[in-house]
């Protein structure tokens, strides 16, 4: 398409947060054709962030949960199409293939077809009650095993200690259910936080009664009599009993359709920064990317802002227009009462600062942990602390680096270096 390609046909291939923007933004761009928006759920776009956390919890009802309804997109002129699966694209004759037998032709396609979570590849991995979570129907049957559980005094095993599972876990604590998470690895979040921060969050989940299993082995699910799951038996042969298990080890982007249509994909589809895919009449955006870097490396994000980012951008390519996404990246993850703020990527860092009392009371607790490899700032990770946070991002947008020394005195005004 080019800079004056404001009719024709786009089709958008899911109906999540990165799609839903990048139809949006091709409307508020002046495009006039037919936006088409298709999900392979039955439910129209909703917010994932909430499901590990307030609507496992039953903190949140279904309209609460809704990220545009139906009749508001239908208003902005972009017919929405759920429970649709496309099962080909030909880019030869411009074409998306339905599974229903019916096709749909593009002027431009938009790719924002999300991830799906890694599967447990044990024995008895697949057996009733081992669920993961990735949607709202993958949630209410988490909330319902977790209901089951409560009555039948049954205690819940997560595996994997990364954001998912660890939210999982804090939300059944809430909830009073027995909880053991089990981490192959020494630390838990031990690829995105300090060595500092993840044993303060350990910490902080043995206070609220789950056990940890660090370094865990994992041989097999065990079974009931009648297939349901009812533990998990470890490498030294000891079994934890389990009602539930809620498997959490990451996730791996929905890139089949891509690669089956010959666009260029690596561990997602391979994207430029502005969404730009192998096809110029294709983009996409979300977490089925990896946005290939100045450098030639890949990077892979999975959060709410590059979804929301990326799709802006990838509706501007598809105009004709340079939009490129190259803001500090920014997460979040809402654990028992206390939130963590992440701002940049620590990838790299070789030393750290801690800013704000983090020993003491847990339950007051607000402080920030500064990355840095060498002397240049790359990361901050704040809890309960946004204060910190927005300063961090502002820090980092800007290419200035406190020292070391500088980010632990919280008597330093971090603000002043930006008007320096």
């Amino acid at each position: 398409m080019t800079a004056t390609a404001t009719e024709g046909d786009i089709v958008i291939i899911g109906a999540g947060q990165a799609g839903v923007q990048a139809a949006e933004a091709l409307r508020a761009g002046g495009f006039t054709g037919s936006i088409t928006l298709m999900g392979n759920e039955p439910h129209g776009p909703y917010h994932r962030p909430p499901l590990s956390k307030a609507w496992l919890a039953g903190e949140m009802d279904a309209a609460q949960l809704v990220m545009r309804a139906p009749e508001m997109l239908a208003r902005k002129g972009i017919t929405l199409r759920t429970d649709t699966t496309v099962t080909a694209i030909d880019r030869a004759t411009q074409t998306v293939h339905l599974a229903d037998g019916s096709a749909l032709p593009y002027t431009g396609l938009v790719l924002a077809t999300g991830a799906t979570p890694r599967n447990l590849p044990l024995p008895g991995g697949n057996a009733p009650g081992v669920l993961a979570l990735r949607g709202r129907d993958d949630a209410s049957a988490i909330a319902d095993r977790m209901a089951w559980c409560i009555e039948q005094q049954q205690p819940m095993v997560v595996i994997g200690g990364g954001f998912i599972g660890l939210e999982v876990a804090a939300t059944a604590r809430k909830k009073g259910l027995t909880v053991t998470v089990l981490e192959a690895a020494p630390r838990l979040l031990g690829r995105v936080l300090a060595p500092v921060l993840s044993d303060w969050y350990a910490e902080l989940h043995r206070s609220h009664g789950v056990q940890l299993v660090l370094g865990a082995q994992i041989a097999a699910l065990e079974t009931g009599a009648d297939g349901t799951v009812a533990g998990v038996r470890l490498a030294d042969g000891t079994v934890l009993p389990a009602g539930l298990v809620v498997v959490g080890i990451g996730v791996v982007a929905n890139d089949e359709l891509a690669r089956a249509a010959g666009l260029d994909c690596d561990r997602g589809i391979v994207v430029d920064a502005c969404g730009r895919t192998s096809d110029p009449r294709i983009v996409a955006a979300g977490d089925c990317t990896a946005r290939r870097l100045s450098d030639g490396s890949l990077l892979r994000l999975e959060s709410v802002q590059n979804a929301t980012e990326q799709g802006k951008s990838a509706a501007a390519a598809l105009l004709g227009q340079d939009r490129p996404f190259t803001a500090t990246p920014w997460f979040w993850s809402d654990q028992y009462d206390k939130k963590l703020q992440m701002a940049g990527l620590s990838t790299g860092a070789d030393r750290w600062a801690v800013r704000g009392p983090m020993g003491g009371d847990m339950a007051a607790g607000s402080f920030s942990v500064y990355h840095f490899k060498g002397e240049r700032l790359l990361a901050v990770d704040s809890v309960s602390a946004t204060k910190d946070h927005l300063q961090a991002r502002k820090l980092l947008d800007a290419g200035v680096s406190p020292s070391p020394a500088q980010a632990a005195d919280a008597g330093f005004d971090l603000a002043s270096l930006l008007s320096a």
